[in-house]
């Protein structure tokens, strides 16, 4: 059994959504403390004045004495910080081939309005796979888990009562990650190798690590096979 084991993230960029293709089972990371400096609650866009940055503004500001649970972050609605990406992400993408099609789908993204981070960032996640057409993948949250330990330690107090036989991780855990531990848990662990194929994109030079959301406007059905279809492959044009 396949399993990844990520913090969820605002509008993820493609390498995430491959994680989640690739898993039986995804488990989101939501009982660590809150990163400030990540992307739990941001992503960027290509947008005309270049590579622009949206975020979600929370009332829990993750200092370093703050070790509040990221799904314990709440979410500062006195904001109307919803309607500002809606339309920033308008006109960034109203000239894009899919962005009619999708405008609709925005628009209920941007309606939601739970009460925590983890709530809005996990749905848009999930909800977002489904457009992509990725199913099959189970979906669960560690805060609903019983956790413990450190680094691998806690990793494999994840993996073992879902009975996972394979880890996937992004390749900068290989920094921390105890190999060993895996190994004599009997997992097999992999790596992931982010060589995708380009795409069209507007506002200048490729840019590979923007949200999801790119991707899905440029290029609509065929989103999935920017996914799937390592760099030089052909594919069929949309």
């Amino acid at each position: 059994m396949r399993c990844v084991i990520l913090q969820p993230s605002y509008i993820p960029w493609r390498g995430f959504f491959e994680q989640v293709l690739k898993a039986d089972v995804f488990v989101f990371l939501d009982d660590v403390p809150f990163d400030r400096r990540g992307w739990r609650n941001r992503n960027r866009i290509k947008h005309p004045g270049g590579s622009l940055w949206l975020s979600i503004p929370v009332l829990n500001k993750g200092t370093r004495a703050d070790r509040t649970p990221l799904h314990a972050i709440e979410i500062d609605w006195s904001q109307s910080w919803t309607h500002k990406h809606r339309e920033t992400l308008r006109h960034a993408y109203r000239k894009a081939p899919h962005y009619d099609a999708y405008a609709a789908r925005l628009d209920e993204f941007y309606a939601r309005r739970p009460r925590f981070l983890a709530d809005l960032t996990i749905g848009l996640t999930v909800d977002l796979a489904a457009d992509l057409g990725i199913t099959g993948t189970r979906f669960l949250r560690s805060s609903e888990l019983t956790t413990a330990g450190e680094k691998t330690d806690r990793l494999l107090s994840i993996l073992r009562p879902l009975g996972a036989t394979h880890y996937l991780t992004g390749p900068s855990a290989s920094s921390y990650l105890e190999e060993p531990k895996l190994a004599a848990a009997g997992i097999s662990l992999e790596y992931m190798n982010y060589d995708y194929r380009e795409y069209p994109q507007l506002h200048g030079a490729f840019d590979p690590q923007v949200s999801i959301l790119d991707l899905i406007v440029m290029t609509g059905a065929a989103a999935l096979s920017y996914i799937t279809a390592p760099a030089g492959s052909a594919l069929c044009p949309d």
